[in-house]
């Protein structure tokens, strides 16, 4: 099937439904107050950095969000630990103050549900790729979420995210198209995104009692999450994996 990909700078009047496509992401995971308060922001004011695929039909299929920052700036130079959070800041940071970028960081790949499974993830991050070295940048980086991690939550991220196939291929499905797409690893980011709530709000999100204290398996989660009921609330800190691609 081909797609056509275009930008929102390119068809500004695409925006309401871009952003409006259906995901699959955990509820949980877009409660993360960093994130909403400047996710929602790439539309807007970096639209040329938010591309979207149509089908035949000329229905949305996927989004990509990406954000230009200046790794290199005083006081960064190394990919923060504090991964997909920061680096959102730094983005918002630099806009405002008008530093120059200096490297493009991706920021989500999402597929609507009925069109998962045809390689578009694949599609979104080459076009993601062309678009930044279209824009004179040489890398870009990636906070990455395995997503084949839920599955083992007790897993380390370190241990996890090395794991590699016989043909030395991550094992991740995600990781694995990072790599075929030419990014390695840099680092973990320990605390990539963080998700502090009151237990009503962690039970309403995913229908689970939170009554117990310790570590909670909730389902999409990438680690358990943390439950203190004696004193109200759940917190999840989310590991991702760093990736670098050289353009």
């Amino acid at each position: 099937m081909q797609w056509k990909i275009s930008s929102l700078a390119d068809r500004p009047d695409m925006l309401e439904r871009v952003v409006g496509m259906a995901d699959s992401w955990p509820e949980f995971t877009i409660q993360d107050l960093v994130g909403a308060a400047h996710f929602p922001r790439i539309a807007t004011e970096l639209p040329e950095y938010v591309l979207f695929a149509e089908d035949e039909q000329g229905e949305i299929v996927a989004n990509a969000y990406s954000v230009p920052f200046a790794l290199n700036a005083e006081g960064r130079g190394r990919l923060p630990a504090n991964g997909w959070d920061t680096v959102l800041v730094w983005a918002f940071s630099d806009l405002r103050r008008g530093v120059r970028p200096d490297t493009v960081s991706a920021i989500s790949v999402s597929i609507a549900p009925h069109a998962q499974g045809r390689g578009l993830s694949a599609v979104m991050l080459s076009a993601m790729r062309d678009n930044a070295r279209a824009r004179g940048f040489r890398e870009v980086v990636a906070p990455v979420r395995p997503n084949a991690k839920h599955l083992e939550p007790h897993t380390p991220i370190e241990e996890y995210a090395h794991r590699v196939r016989p043909d030395g291929l991550p094992q991740d499905p995600w990781l694995r198209v990072h790599a075929r797409a030419g990014a390695t690893i840099d680092s973990v980011a320990p605390a990539s995104m963080t998700v502090a709530a009151s237990l009503a709000d962690w039970r309403r999100w995913t229908g689970l009692p939170f009554d117990a204290r310790g570590d909670i398996e909730v389902p999409g989660a990438l680690v358990p999450v943390r439950c203190e009921p004696e004193r109200g609330y759940a917190v999840y800190v989310e590991p991702n994996v760093w990736m670098r691609h050289p353009l």
